[in-house]
């Protein structure tokens, strides 16, 4: 059975005088993804948000959100949806506790004291909900936008750059929190980001756009995988084993040798064969790690573009 689809969007364009914005895009968020959006510098993402929450009008296609037409059903559609769109705006000088009050109050949320509470403590705020926002560090205040996102208990949350401007520590804070949401409150989030590693991290179904366009959808793992797998080998004899897998597969470029580990790109489905090869030739195999990253597939296909 298919999986109930929260988002879709269906030949969509945008056209701002001669530039093309957005360009026939298509893409399909189901209920209970992480789902990646990413794209490089200009490639139409934050264009594509804003007419996902009706900031802006597509100019042709068709927006859907839990199969409801968004331009005839606005409100209804986007009573599920929670947003966090770059960096959040709150009032500095008042609290991370009044700031979700005065939100609340102008989005009718009701017990709101009481979801204030469970906010900050998903967010891991509850011990500064009386500080001023102006005491908070970047990363406390993109988490406070995600507490704001959700006061309304939202199905599915939209975050543009969650991790902008957060140093390595914020960073790894911002991809548990959004595990979390998704695993132990069910939410579906859309999750737009330049951090090629955050959407690899956490993603399990991605698009990628350039130009406006789709270049590729589907899932994380089987996008990097493909058929063929750039592996990094730590072995025991690394010239021994270059020189094997050399032989084995008739490749006219040798594999490249790092310190003690060996690069080598083979299919898929000889990985376990490889190996195998290898410990009965006596050369010890002590670590096989995938090396091909998002980033490598993600400058793969737009390079050209």
């Amino acid at each position: 059975m298919e999986r109930e689809k929260y988002l879709e969007l269906i030949n969509v364009s945008k056209e701002y005088r001669e530039i093309k914005a957005v360009e026939q895009l298509s893409l399909t968020v189901y209920r209970g993804d992480i789902y990646g959006f990413l794209g490089p510098n200009g490639a139409g993402k934050s264009t594509s948000i804003r007419m996902i929450l009706s900031l802006i009008s597509p100019d042709s296609g068709k927006i859907k959100l839990f199969g409801k037409n968004l331009a005839e059903d606005r409100y209804r559609a986007l009573s599920r949806v929670g947003a966090l769109i770059e960096k959040p705006d709150f009032y500095r000088y008042l609290t991370a506790r009044k700031n979700l009050e005065i939100l609340g109050k102008l989005s009718n949320v009701e017990n709101l004291q009481q979801k204030i509470g469970e906010v900050l403590e998903l967010v891991k705020l509850n011990d500064r909900a009386d500080s001023k926002v102006k005491t908070y560090s970047q990363g406390m205040r993109q988490r406070l936008g995600i507490a704001q996102s959700l006061l309304h208990d939202p199905d599915l949350i939209i975050l543009d750059e969650p991790g902008n401007g957060l140093d390595p520590q914020g960073q790894k804070e911002m991809r548990t929190l959004i595990k979390k949401l998704n695993s132990e409150r069910g939410i579906t989030i859309l999750l737009s980001s330049h951090i090629l590693a955050e959407i690899e991290q956490v993603a399990n179904r991605m698009i990628i756009i350039n130009k406006g366009r789709k270049i590729v959808e589907g899932k994380v793992k089987e996008l990097l995988n493909g058929n063929e797998v750039n592996l990094s080998l730590e072995v025991s004899d690394v010239s021994k084993a270059a020189k094997m897998m050399q032989e084995k597969y008739g490749k006219e470029d040798d594999p490249e040798i790092k310190g003690n580990k060996l690069l080598v790109n083979v299919p898929r489905d000889e990985i376990p064969s490889v190996i195998s090869h290898l410990t009965k030739n006596d050369i010890k195999v002590f670590s096989v790690v995938p090396a091909r990253t998002l980033e490598d597939y993600f400058i793969s296909i737009t390079g050209n573009e």
